[in-house]
């Protein structure tokens, strides 16, 4: 089969390689600042009260714990992304070989549905955690705000999903024909 896109697929695995080098090294310094600020929570405070002029002992504990937290699901995040990126790059390995209609390739994009969907969860959730320790004298500015795009993209995936497990079987049916 022809490769009518050649540019797009190869700067596609550029690109996807390129995200799958990033990510880990970004949860990799996620990882180093939430163990930093275990072994080192007195200088976290001392950094909270300079900031900020005066101590407010139990909204910076809440405060230390909160961003503690959302360490925790940010590495849970990248975990998430990496299993993303490793299906799609897949899936372009596919078209480039000219079979994208596979079933392999409909499970690898419920895959990538499924994680999409666990990252706006993550994200409403790190939201809220965020929103539940700041405070006005130590505020923690997330933007957390629901985006109709993003959701969107989520079902958009879940429904592509099914298209390509369609194709797939029709293509099957199709062969089985010939």
């Amino acid at each position: 089969m022809t490769q009518s896109h050649p540019y797009e697929l190869t700067l596609s695995r550029k690109v996807l390689r390129v995200l799958m080098v990033l990510n880990p090294i970004f949860g990799f310094f996620i990882l180093a600042l939430l163990i930093a600020s275990l072994a080192a929570q007195g200088f976290m405070m001392e950094a909270l009260i300079h900031e900020h002029g005066t101590a407010h002992a139990p909204e910076s504990h809440a405060l230390i714990a909160g961003m503690r937290w959302i360490m925790v699901f940010g590495i849970l995040a990248v975990v998430i992304t990496q299993v993303a990126l490793r299906r799609l790059t897949a899936i372009v390995e596919t078209v480039s070989a000219g079979d994208p209609f596979v079933i392999l390739n409909a499970e690898r994009l419920k895959t990538i549905a499924w994680a999409a969907l666990s990252l706006e969860v993550l994200h409403f959730i790190i939201g809220m955690i965020a929103r539940s320790v700041s405070t006005a004298t130590h505020p923690l500015n997330i933007d957390a705000k629901f985006n109709f795009t993003r959701w969107l993209v989520v079902l958009f995936l879940f429904v592509l999903a099914r298209v390509f497990e369609q194709g797939a079987r029709m293509r099957d049916d199709l062969h089985g024909t010939v």
